[in-house]
């Protein structure tokens, strides 16, 4: 009974309030708000750690490597042929399973798949990784793949890439796969080529709870405080609170910043816009040095300066950096497919360019791309310039390893016609 009128107090107060101050003016910092705790509850329902599949989604095969040398596997039939054919890896891009067969091959960037889904309380971002490896994209690849138009470099020439598989993933909660994927994360980035250079990771996911791992993977292997966070995004993902939970896909940035992974000052945003983060998050953001760009200085500035901006800040302090960006922060005429989509984004043509250039002239040891739902895009928009957002990022490291470290480097046959 004392339930039954605590719940019917509180839909009457929410029914008595303005419509804005159901939603915003409550303060959980305030102990007459915060909700009640149930005499007797317990957060959880405890795990069964005899059951036989407690591990399993994180056990790997014990035969990974039984009856073949190490080395990446080719698995396609011909040598090349249009983006649409073959058997669906990235980039139908040789396989790789294990460290040794990173090493072995000499590999220089490894791509794998987060399947993390219930960051956001809701489903459809697992599906991103292979909408993306089965990408609808007409690029050639093998003997069909081309040069970046723009620079006329391919990086499928430049580099030795290959699909890594997918990070572990409990599809039944986002706290326990946490700790898979920073394993997994630091496997990747801890292993060093015969160049004697880390393996350059990217993560195609699943929801943006992905980034407190990824990101504090690799500074378990770079040194805590060593890498620096380039976050793209129309939110700040920086939320304290979530019912409770301490990770989340609005939660990665406050997690890596609260445990020391990345000091403020080398968190740089790009994209902000909407309605989140308010002003009691902007001065939050202050106090730890964040640097921001909302669109609303886009707006202001113009592009190109903003991007400069961006470019000199991602050189400026920390000595790595790795590249979180979330589809939404493109508008939703280029990026329907996502979860928390944000009108006035920015445009492919503002944000290609800046990707490409962050990989070629900053010291950037990893990337991911987040949030997206392939389920959310009946048009095939969102996996185009998701695929493409991921070859600018291939086409700046190839440019890096060539040694082309002119600022905003264009191929004089493409940038005019010589007239």
């Amino acid at each position: 009974m004392q339930s039954r009128t605590l719940v019917g107090a509180i839909l009457i107060s929410l029914v008595s309030m303005p419509a804005a101050a159901q939603y915003f003016d409550y303060d959980p910092d305030n102990p007459a708000e915060q909700a009640p705790i149930t005499p007797g509850e317990k957060p959880i329902i405890p795990l069964d750690t005899k059951d036989p599949t407690y591990n399993l989604w994180q056990t790997p095969r014990d035969d990974l490597g039984k009856n073949r040398k190490p080395g990446p596997i080719n698995i396609q039939r011909y040598a090349g042929g249009a983006g649409w054919s073959g058997i669906p890896t990235f980039f139908k891009l040789p396989v790789a399973l294990t460290p040794e067969d990173l090493i072995a091959g000499d590999v220089d960037v490894a791509i794998f798949g987060g399947h993390t889904d219930m960051g956001g309380g809701y489903r459809g971002a697992a599906w991103g990784p292979n909408a993306l490896r089965a990408s609808p994209s007409t690029v050639g690849w093998g003997a069909f793949s081309m040069d970046h138009m723009l620079t006329l470099v391919n990086p499928f020439k430049e580099l030795t890439i290959v699909d890594y598989g997918d990070a572990p993933n409990d599809p039944m909660s986002t706290e326990r796969t946490m700790h898979a994927v920073r394993a997994f994360m630091r496997e990747v980035a801890g292993t060093k080529n015969k160049k004697g250079k880390h393996v350059f990771p990217i993560v195609i996911g699943g929801d943006h709870s992905l980034m407190y791992p990824d990101v504090a993977g690799l500074a378990d292997v770079y040194g805590k405080g060593n890498v620096g966070v380039i976050h793209f995004d129309a939110h700040y993902d920086a939320s304290k609170r979530f019912f409770g939970h301490l990770i989340s896909h609005g939660q990665p940035v406050y997690r890596l910043i609260e445990e020391g992974h990345v000091p403020g000052k080398n968190f740089i945003q790009v994209g902000l816009r909407g309605y989140y983060p308010d002003a009691e998050s902007f001065e939050w953001m202050r106090e730890q040095g964040f640097r921001y760009h909302t669109m609303a200085e886009v707006q202001k500035r113009g592009w190109n300066d903003v991007m400069e901006d961006i470019i000199k800040e991602a050189q400026d302090g920390p000595e790595y950096v790795f590249i979180s960006f979330d589809i939404d922060v493109m508008d939703p005429s280029y990026m329907p497919g996502t979860g928390t989509p944000e009108s006035n984004g920015l445009t492919a043509r503002e944000t290609f360019p800046l990707i490409r250039r962050l990989c070629a002239e900053s010291n950037v040891v990893g990337f991911e791309l987040v949030e997206l739902l392939p389920y959310r895009d009946d048009g095939y928009q969102t996996v185009l310039n998701s695929d493409r957002i991921v070859r600018e990022c291939l086409v700046g490291i190839a440019m890096r390893k060539k040694g082309i470290d002119a600022k905003n480097y264009l191929s004089p046959l493409t940038a005019d016609d010589g007239r």
